[in-house]
């Protein structure tokens, strides 16, 4: 076979730091540290500190391949290490600080770090911690030395700023195989042990380069754009907006610790960001308090949210201010597979047939993406937008299996399972109906949580809403909404119920409604309904003496 004759050039994640580096030096870094503190620099200064880190970790005895911790949140120094570490050959470990500490514990052994990155507001956790830590040789902490403590249990406790302080930006980014691993993120594991997706530099710069089409659509040539992620740095490397601001030339805004909806809309406002991206969740607070507070976002021009299905009144109110609200779907194993764009020519549909298509929770399959339905005898279903399956993934880029063979990942036919369900229309856009523990059973058919949920979340007085089956003696599973109200409602069971019956098939009304101060949360932002169902797990249905309301 002839080849072609091209420049056989690995892809690095180093590159991207070196071109904004070069190309974006002035551009800012603003991040929002641990105490509230506002930090302003430059790319060309990121770059040279990120050059003193990976000369410091050399100095520290990290190989390539080692494995290095941070239990830290969106700041200035835990973004360094995103090109410290990966850059000099180690991998990054952004552990999820939520989690509880038995499931911490396990990632960090299981992955063998060695090494943990903390921050002031992971400190004492980090102490906890310690002891249970097998692999760690020692801690640092992300900080000025007048911000160390003045005693600690943690042996030893090196100053961030001054290992960087020792060091020269001299330093050469090596160049090695691009399939070698560039980070470790871990799965959330609310079913079983968490488990280890393995990045590589290659899939990395590839995702990056992906997202960085989503920053330029809609953009002026020459306009400034300012990326905010509103994810966590430990949740899919805070959705690549690390690596996506600087190949692009944007300025970067990190938000530190602090998610109240005053402190996010003042760096939302104040650095005029113009695109940002987290779960529904942080969205539902944050437009809730701007109503309240007579707020908007002029700067603000797209929003995109994932991790569950953001409801009608949430794209209806940023639709309002301006802003356009995309949604996503991706998983920690699944990244860029699906695009944000609506079909070519959907702006020529009347609004409300755009807003249809935006409410797809799954976006449209992306170039270099392949997915596709199979139902319970894994037989491919038709992309008819009808027909409802098991969606698997594949993509050069998809984790193809878990750190040290945990778990099991592919099918027979090599395509990640992803444990939702779905359905995909001819235009390519993927309709997530659930996560397949989540549809509830009743009677033999299937009702889709995430579609009642979004219903309910349509009444004006609702915050948050969870559906969950509830047992029942005839129909085996019925439909039971947990529902927290906005501040000062008086929002009843009766006055809800009537509100969706217009909206959902009778049969498919939930059979009673309860009513919580708040929900239960998972560390990645979502409401967590395993705890849903342990302490629903005895709720006794008015109903369960006669059949639901409808005909089925």
């Amino acid at each position: 076979m002839l080849q072609g004759l091209i420049m056989d050039m690995p892809l690095m994640i180093s590159s991207a730091i070196q071109h904004a580096a070069e190309f974006h030096g002035g551009t800012e870094i603003v991040a929002r540290d641990v105490d509230g503190t506002i930090h302003r620099y430059t790319y060309a200064e990121a770059h040279r500190r990120t050059k003193r880190l990976a000369n410091a970790l050399g100095r520290l005895g990290v190989r390539p391949g080692d494995r290095i911790g941070t239990l830290g949140w969106n700041t200035h120094r835990h973004f360094e290490l995103f090109y410290g570490v990966s850059g000099s050959g180690a991998v990054l470990h952004p552990v999820n600080s939520r989690l509880f500490a038995d499931q911490i514990v396990y990632i960090v052994n299981h992955a063998e770090d060695t090494w943990l990155f903390i921050d002031a507001a992971t400190l004492a956790l980090a102490e906890q911690l310690a002891p249970r830590l097998k692999s760690v040789k020692g801690f640092v902490l992300m900080a000025e030395r007048s911000a160390m403590p003045g005693s600690t249990t943690l042996e030893p406790l090196l100053c961030y700023e001054e290992l960087l302080a020792a060091e020269s930006d001299d330093y050469g980014w090596p160049q090695f195989d691009e399939r070698n691993a560039s980070s470790i993120c871990y799965t959330s594991g609310t079913t079983g042990d968490p488990k280890g997706v393995v990045y590589s530099h290659r899939s990395s710069v590839l995702v990056a380069m992906l997202f960085t089409e989503w920053i330029y659509r809609g953009s002026r040539n020459g306009a400034m754009e300012t990326l905010m992620s509103l994810a966590p740095l430990f949740h899919a490397n805070g959705w690549y907006f690390p690596y996506t601001a600087p190949m692009t030339g944007s300025k970067l805004v990190l938000p530190g610790r602090n998610y109240e909806p005053a402190m996010l809309y003042e760096l939302l406002e104040g650095e005029r960001v113009t695109i940002t991206c987290g779960v529904p969740t942080m969205w539902l607070m944050l437009t809730d308090w701007m109503t309240r507070e007579g707020r908007t976002l002029p700067h603000l021009r797209t929003v995109y949210s994932a991790g569950t299905a953001a409801p009608r009144s949430l794209l209806e109110t940023f639709a309002a201010w301006g802003i356009e609200v995309n949604q996503l779907w991706g998983m920690t194993e699944a990244l860029g597979l699906t695009s944000p764009s609506l079909h070519p020519g959907a702006l020529d549909l009347p609004p409300e047939q755009q807003l249809e298509q935006r409410m797809k929770a799954g976006g449209r399959i992306g170039f270099g993406a392949q997915l596709r339905i199979v139902d319970d005898e894994e037989r491919p279903l038709p992309h008819d937008g009808v027909a409802i399956g098991h969606l698997r993934a594949k993509s050069p880029w998809i984790s193809s299996g878990y750190f040290k063979g945990a778990g099991d990942a592919l099918d027979a036919e090599g395509w990640l399972k992803t444990g939702d369900v779905a359905s995909i229309d001819p235009d390519g856009y993927v309709a997530i109906v659930d996560r397949s523990k989540d549809l509830i059973k009743s009677g033999g058919e299937w009702i889709s949580s995430i579609a009642l949920e979004n219903a309910a979340c349509g009444h004006p007085e609702v915050m948050q809403a969870a559906v969950i089956a509830a047992f029942h003696p005839k129909w085996q599973e019925r439909p039971l909404l947990i529902v927290t109200r906005r501040p000062g409602s008086q929002l009843d069971r009766a006055t809800l119920l009537e509100f969706l019956r217009p909206s959902v098939a009778g049969w498919w009304l939930p059979d009673d409604v309860v009513f919580v101060p708040e929900m239960p949360m998972t560390a990645t932002g979502k409401i967590h309904k395993l705890t849903l169902r342990e302490r629903f797990r005895d709720y006794q249905l008015p109903t369960a003496g006669r059949p639901p309301a409808g005909e089925r």
